[in-house]
């Protein structure tokens, strides 16, 4: 669990030199990566940075890149985020701060990538991180406003292997089609109707429930709800990734995926538990492209299932009301065996004129266990649209609207309404209404190395409370890709 770091204004110092230096070097950099180039998350996903590339909001001819046998990307990601006061009648454990207060991320980089052989590529992305979350601890709200904090550990700058896999490709023939260079990709040709294995150490994120519009809280929406579905409680540890293998078959406009990935040993935990034969998390998604008075959209449905040792809300609730008193261990003395946990989903994507897209996503869960690895959420939705500059001669920049409205099962809502704390909300009593998010940013493209984004997030009811809220947050963020 995230724990409250020491010596903050002495690390900040050092932060903010790695970020001027980071940023000098981009500037002067000849190098130029896509501003349309789409990192997942996670996150816990957190997993950002995505293995597929997104379709480009604008329509335009398709260039041809030549074959890549290697390739070697960076990126560079500061989000400065605040909050004003806001009202609560009560606070409790889990509780975001009522006083005005700030947070930050910031997170490097390298992706690195090889073609062994014909259809196998292998990659490996090194990374560092640092960050505080707003109340000393990333707790308080379902959906969060920084997808990145799920990565930090603090103001110290820590190093980690975020991917480390293979990728195999077997064409089966009929058309071709480009592949542009980008983060995890290698530029060259592909059959459309083909099989491809990812093998190794990634996110679940890196191959299912991409979306061209709603991804990337390096580059689009920050909040966590938009760059998934928040009630995706998939497998991984507390950084977002696992190990694991995915399984995708293209025909036509057809896509299906399948997949297993490792959890964590304890939920929300760091040490990955590589028993795939007795705890996992399983998705299987199935997808179709479509035309709509000439703009490319996407559908997608996704199904779910994690096994592992979680607790039950029922037995939560009922523990905590036989032993009054009792705080936060309330959730360790009733995990005690294998459960299952499932849910489904339907994501939407469509391209729209003058270099808009549209998004939706919608997820429901049985909501009867603990989380084992994502968001304190059952049900979700987001939906929004974002748009290129183009209207008014900026297409290198973006604009986003979204709303997002989470909501807890009644098994959830029962046990925080008894005063239970679980691992991310917990205000000792519930005056239970869904939690509302409206999010809203400016992507300035200043090169084409460099953005800087203006966001703007209003939460209604955070971690589902009536009582506390609503809370209004502010966002800086400087990305730059080389």
């Amino acid at each position: 669990m995230y724990t409250k770091p020491k010596n903050l204004n002495s690390q900040r110092g050092s932060i903010r030199l790695l970020i001027s230096m980071a940023l000098m070097l981009v500037v002067s950099c000849p190098q130029h990566a896509s501003a349309q180039s789409v990192y997942p998350e996670a996150l816990n996903a957190l997993g950002t940075a995505q293995i597929h590339c997104c379709e480009p909001l604008q329509s335009q001819e398709t260039p041809e890149w030549q074959n890549e046998n290697s390739s070697a990307k960076y990126q560079s990601t500061y989000n400065w985020q605040m909050h004003r006061n806001l009202n609560a009648l009560y606070s409790g454990p889990n509780s975001v701060q009522t006083g005005g207060e700030n947070m930050f991320t910031f997170s490097a980089t390298a992706h690195w990538g090889k073609r062994l052989w014909d259809g196998g590529e292998l990659y490996f992305d090194p990374e560092v991180v640092s960050g505080i979350p707003f109340s000393g601890n990333l707790v308080g709200l379902g959906g969060f406003t920084n997808g990145e904090i799920t990565r930090a550990a603090g103001p110290k700058l820590l190093p980690y292997v975020q991917r480390f896999f293979l990728r195999q490709t077997w064409g089966r023939g009929g058309e071709r089609e480009q592949v542009a260079p980008d983060f995890n990709q290698l530029a060259g040709e592909q059959d459309k109707n083909r099989w491809v294995l990812s093998v190794g150490n990634f996110s679940t994120l890196d191959v299912f429930d991409d979306n061209a519009y709603a991804k990337d809280p390096r580059t689009q929406f920050m909040n966590w709800g938009n760059w998934t579905y928040a009630a995706y409680d998939y497998a991984a540890d507390a950084r977002g990734y696992g190990w694991g293998a995915a399984l995708e078959w293209y025909q036509g406009d057809w896509v299906v995926r399948l997949g297993r990935m490792s959890g964590p040993k304890v939920p929300n935990g760091l040490p990955v538990d590589f028993n795939l034969l007795k705890h996992y998390g399983d998705q299987l998604e199935l997808e179709h492209a479509h035309q709509w008075w000439g703009k490319t959209g996407r559908v997608r449905l996704l199904a779910w299932h994690d096994r592992a040792v979680l607790a039950s809300f029922s037995d939560a609730t009922a523990y905590l009301q036989s032993h009054p008193g009792v705080g936060p261990e309330t959730i360790f003395n009733v995990r005690g065996d294998e459960k299952n946990k499932t849910g489904v989903g339907l994501n939407v994507e469509q391209a729209l004129p003058w270099g808009m897209g549209y998004f939706l996503r919608a997820m429901a869960t049985d909501g009867r266990t603990e989380t084992y690895a994502f968001t304190e959420v059952d049900h979700s939705l987001s939906t929004g649209l974002l748009s290129t500059g183009e209207l008014w001669g900026r297409a290198q920049d973006n604009i986003g609207l979204s709303l997002m409205v989470n909501g807890l099962s009644a098994q959830r809502k029962a046990y925080l309404k008894a005063g239970g704390i679980s691992f991310f909300i917990g205000d000792g009593a519930l005056n239970y209404q869904t939690e509302n998010i409206v999010e809203g940013f400016y992507n300035w493209g200043i090169s084409k190395n460099l953005w800087f984004t203006l966001d703007y997030q209003r939460i209604q009811n955070p971690a589902y409370n009536a009582s506390r809220g609503p809370i209004d947050v502010l966002a800086f963020r400087w990305h730059a890709e080389f």
